[in-house]
This record gives C-alpha cells, structure tokens and sequence, in this order.
C-alpha cells in the first residue's frame, strides 16, 4: 500500500514538471593549494606534473609546516633529508608559483571560477583558478602545566625533536627521561585523541635508549595508542627497557622542583604505592589543535567541528572533499595524522581536483532556487540561513535591492524557500503546485 502511495505521489509531483536548464561553467585550469606543509607540498607537486599550473600559498617563510620540527617517522625514516628534497623538487618546478609570507584576504566565485586576493611582502596579489585545496595545517599545543616553560628541562615532543635534530650533546648525557603522555589531549576542552602522541613517544624514547642505552626511560600514560604496524615500536620499546607507569586523569602525574632537582611524581597503578622518578629530561606529548583563527573557513564557508578542524563532505565516500564543489582537503587541517597518511590525502585531493581541472566546462545542477522580483522585499533571510552564499542582494539594473540565487553556488537544499516570508523564492523541480500535488495523490 505505501509503495503504491509513493507512486501515485512520485507520478503527481512529474506531471507538473517544468524543463530544467543546466548552467554551463567555464573552469579555469589552474589551482591553489593553501598550506606549504608536506599534504600541501605534495598536492602542488602531484598537480603540476599532471600539467596544471598551481598556486602554492605559506604563510610563514619557509616550506615545510610542522615537518620542520620532526626527526624520524615511525618507520625510522629522515624526515629532513626527505623534507628538503621535497621542497627543492617544489622550488624548481616550473608549474608551481610558491607564495611565501602571504595571506587570503579575500575570496570569490565558485567552482571553476575562484578569484583570490593574498596578501605577501610585496604586496596585494590577485590570482584566478578553478579549484581549492585547504592543507593550512595545525599546530602543537603550548602546555601550561608540568612547569612546562617555567624549567629548561620541560620539553613538548617537537622541542625534544629539535634537539635530536641538531645533535644537541644534552641528550647524551641525560641519566633519566620521563614521557607524559595525553598532554591537552583528551581533557574536557579537547576531548578529541590526538593520535600521533604515543607513536611519537615511542619513536623517542626508544632514540634515547639507542644513544644512552644505560639511560631509564619512563612513559608515564593514560592509554597506549600505537594503532595498526605501530604496535612493533610499543613492543620494541618494552623490550629495549622503557618503563611503562599508567595514570587516573583524576590523579596526574605531578612535576616539581627541589632545588637543581626535577621530580616526577606519581602512583604506581599496580601496587598503588607513590614513586618519586629524578629525571633529566620531561618530554610532554602535547596535542594537536587547529589554527585559532577561523578566516579560512569564513572566506571558503567550510564547515568545522567541535574542535575546529575541517569536516570533509562524507568521511567514508568523500574524505577529500567538501560540500562546496571545486574546494577539496587534506593534512593535518582535517584531524591529526601521521605523515605517510598526509601524503596520501595529499594525493587524494589533487587526484579529485583533476577531475574537475581536466574538463574545460562542467555543467551545474538545474535543480536550484530562484527569486521572484516581484515578491521580494529584500529582507535578507535567504542570505543568512544559506550555509553556500548562493544568495545575494543586486547592486545594479531595475531589480537593484532584490535577492538574487547564483546557480553556480546553489546546491538545491531548499533552505531559502523554507525561510522566505514572501515566498518569493521557488525551487526548479520542487515547486509549490508539485508538494500541494502530492499531498493531494496521498489523500486521494
């Protein structure tokens, strides 16, 4: 019976169909990736050797992101031997303009036809393109806990990178180092795992022992989260000596000074009795949080979470991509995760934008919103529940004042027309007379 309902209702809504009429829209065969890290670096790269000229805008000086600061992936490889390949092979391709130092000021258009406004060290420069990759990154966590920047010894887990990357001789001849792990992760305010944390203590702590093999390495946790192959680097870790203490988050381990001395306290979770651990060195895995400043999201309209970070369109069917056509994701900005992971949702984003890059013009859906001069009153509703901009006031001609729907920006949600008090917006293929047919059908 409700099939034959839905049929009856499905063929009185068709019957007073109107032709709809698809918009034709040129694409600009360039793109801009934003974010100089290594998701960012590797879109730009992958884009410009398929033969589209991209845009590679960093608002720091230098390439690289968060890399810079990285010793060794999981899998013991150079990060920094990699990385500054990676960024000679960016600088001496001929399809890739890098942006160093500049900012978005301001964007518009939409798929296929985006205008951008950056702002760098010579000034404003306006660039033209069709897509958008956003890997504009995240960034470590400044504790403000565990004297952390209160004792030179108190480190974050990049801090302690650097210092292996530049040979710093301290660590050779540290006798005890302590991990705290969950730093700012998993806590009320951030309630999100930060997921790299414990890979990366495992990873240093076991580096630590490679140069001090002598030295007592503890690792003070909550969970262990070494996900998938990383679980051999926890085993390896156990092996090599690293003690492993596990702690309430209502009962943290506690960080003190007496006199040139740095103690760690904490309950051992097995007998329940206090420990006192003198150490050299606290290696603090901070979490990862996004940029706090939201003017990417409000200039591209991109959704975020709780937490601030990108949403993509679908995490299953569309984890590069975003609801607004021609903008796509990648890297850190979307949640946290290792390298080899980065490089290969940078690759993802570039192989989606292609598909939009390798056309000349695309057609848009015939099924959107328009505007009825007539009955608008300009009160501007439309404008503001639009999660897309579709809507916007005209400036010019003999409908200046009245709302009009861009078709390239519209994506049918019916929103709008909800909202409208004058009903003076109608959506192509969902008209009025069609819902009031259905009703109809149904009660008939």
């Amino acid at each position: 019976q409700k099939a034959k309902e839905l049929v009856r209702m499905g063929v009185s809504s068709v019957a007073l169909k109107q032709p709809l009429q698809e918009m034709e829209l040129q694409i600009d065969q360039k793109a801009l990736v934003i974010g100089g890290g290594i998701s960012g670096m590797t879109s730009a790269l992958s884009l410009a050797r398929q033969g589209y000229f991209t845009h590679l805008v960093e608002k720091s000086e230098v390439l690289g992101g968060q890399a810079r600061n990285l010793y060794r992936t999981w899998k013991g490889e150079d990060i920094q031997d990699n990385l500054a390949r990676m960024i000679r092979e960016v600088e001496q391709e001929e399809n890739i303009e890098v942006h160093l130092g500049s900012e978005i000021q301001d964007v518009e258009g939409f798929v296929g036809n985006f205008a951008t406004t950056l702002q760098g060290p010579s000034g404003e420069r306006h660039i033209e393109h069709g897509v958008v990759i956003m890997a504009s990154g995240a960034t470590e966590h400044k504790p403000a806990e565990y004297l952390y920047g209160e004792d030179s010894r108190v480190k974050t887990s990049q801090e302690v990178d650097r210092m292996m990357i530049e040979g710093d001789p301290y660590l050779e001849r540290i006798n005890s180092a302590v991990f705290i792990q969950c730093v700012g992760s998993r806590e009320p305010e951030r309630p999100y795992c930060s997921r790299l944390c414990c890979t990366h203590s495992m990873e240093s702590a076991l580096e630590i022992k490679r140069r001090k093999p002598e030295a007592n390495v503890y690792v003070l946790y909550r969970d262990i989260r070494t996900y998938g192959e990383k679980e051999a680097l926890y085993k390896e870790a156990r092996k090599q000596g690293v003690i492993f203490i596990r702690f309430d988050p209502e009962n943290k381990p506690q960080v003190t000074q007496e006199g040139d001395k740095l103690l760690v306290r904490i309950t051992d979770h097995i007998t329940g009795y206090p420990l006192e651990i003198e150490t050299d060195l606290v290696n603090l895995a901070s979490a990862i949080v996004p940029p706090e400043d939201d003017k990417l999201s409000r200039f591209f309209k991109l959704p975020v979470n709780n937490e601030g970070f990108f949403v993509e369109s679908h995490a299953k069917l569309g984890p590069s991509e975003f609801a607004m056509d021609g903008i796509f994701l990648c890297g850190l900005a979307h949640y946290p995760k290792p390298i080899d992971e980065s490089v290969a949702q940078g690759r993802a984003a570039a192989s989606r934008a292609i598909t939009l890059l390798a056309k000349e013009k695309i057609l848009s859906s015939g099924e959107v919103a328009e505007v009825s001069p007539r009955l608008c009153v300009s009160c501007g509703t439309c404008v503001e529940v639009c999660p897309y901009s579709a809507p916007q006031f005209l400036e010019e001609g003999p409908n200046a004042g009245k709302a009009y729907i861009n078709p390239a920006l519209c994506k049918g949600c019916g929103l709008c027309m909800a909202s409208c008090r004058s009903s003076a917006i109608t959506l192509r293929g969902f008209e009025e007379r069609q819902v009031y047919s259905m009703l109809k059908a149904l009660a008939s």
